[in-house]
């Protein structure tokens, strides 16, 4: 029985010290919680109000314009720049490679926007030497250095668009005949630059599946021959499009092609 009270006092102060410690911990939390409460917290609101003076709705109406242009900054990227024929003629490739999904899209898309500033560098370094860096410093107003910034983009569009594609938009939009470049609307150039960029890399793609299909073709009909027809062609073919992609330095030649594209 004296064991037993000993064993009992012993559990009772065991656990008697376990809600001390407890209590104890609550209380330094609570501490902390009250401490925390205790230092101010930033709070960011976003509402109407009523303006004191034109100049302050001149600023929202900035700001909105703003926000507007970075919504449309991706389809801007992918539209108005080099992006689209590199990222047609790289899934070509690996169609005609029949890799399936080896590059993965994330590397091809990546590869491909790292060629889009490679090549738009230029025009971009000229946009900010000509329109933004006068517009920060104060020289250009706002309409100003929106003219001046679109005068390189269009100018490469230019370059890389056909004058038959222009000429179908310009009859399409029924606007006058242009007698140059300046008096073709942007909202014209931009759909022919779009449709001659798809034409261009839908040709480099048919002469990137030139070589492959003919080694579809030499594996094919030898495999016909030995009587082993029920062996799937791509199979065997799969291994020599690596070989010879891997040997002609096909990634090399490839870039460069999309880069001299361009010139």
């Amino acid at each position: 029985m004296i064991l037993l009270s000993k064993l009992r006092w012993k559990t009772l102060a065991a656990i008697g010290g376990g809600a001390g410690v407890i209590l104890a911990g609550g209380l330094l939390l609570t501490g902390d919680a009250q401490a925390a409460q205790a230092i101010p917290l930033p709070t960011v609101k976003i509402g109407m109000e009523a303006s004191n003076s034109p100049q302050d709705v001149a600023t929202s109406l900035q700001i909105l314009f703003l926000m507007t242009i970075l919504s449309l900054a991706p389809a801007i990227l992918v539209m108005m720049t080099s992006f689209t024929r590199i990222i047609i003629v790289l899934s070509f490739l690996r169609h005609a490679l029949a890799t399936q999904t080896m590059p993965p899209n994330q590397v091809l898309i990546g590869l491909s926007l790292f060629l889009t500033f490679f090549i738009m560098a230029p025009t971009w370094n000229q946009i900010n030497q000509d329109a933004l860096q006068p517009y920060l410093a104060g020289k250009l107003q706002q309409q100003e250095a929106l003219d001046k910034a679109a005068q390189p983009i269009r100018t490469f569009m230019f370059k890389q668009t056909r004058e038959k594609d222009l000429a179908l938009f310009v009859n399409l939009a029924k606007a006058p005949r242009p007698k140059t470049y300046r008096d073709i609307p942007t909202f014209v150039l931009i759909p022919a630059f779009a449709i001659s960029e798809l034409k261009t890399a839908f040709q480099i793609g048919f002469l990137l599946f030139i070589p492959f299909v003919v080694i579809d073709m030499i594996v094919a009909s030898s495999l016909m021959a030995m009587g082993m027809m029920m062996l799937p062609p791509m199979m065997i073919s799969l291994p020599f499009k690596l070989l010879l992609f891997v040997l002609a330095d096909g990634w090399y030649l490839v870039v460069q092609s999309l880069i001299l594209s361009f010139n």
